[in-house]
């Protein structure tokens, strides 16, 4: 099965790769350098803020995680 994630920030209207972007911007790292932080690959944080859609829930946490948040599934059905 294959999960097609769309992360709106905030609830501003920021994709995940802009989230991360900025926020790795924010805080002067380099792709690298915050990827040896985050305790990922590098090719990792390239697809992340590329926007691709073929991403390991668990390493898209781990680069989440550095600012305080995480992504978890949230039913759409009605309570």
């Amino acid at each position: 099965m294959v999960v097609v994630i769309v992360v709106k920030a905030y609830n501003m209207g920021v994709s995940l790769a802009e989230f991360v972007k900025d926020q790795r911007k924010k805080v002067g790292l380099t792709q690298e350098e915050f990827a040896d932080k985050a305790g990922v690959a590098l090719t990792v944080v390239r697809k992340i803020e590329q926007g691709k859609d073929n991403l390991s829930l668990s390493k898209v946490n781990q680069v989440l995680l550095m600012f305080g948040h995480s992504l978890a599934p949230i039913s759409n059905k009605k309570l």
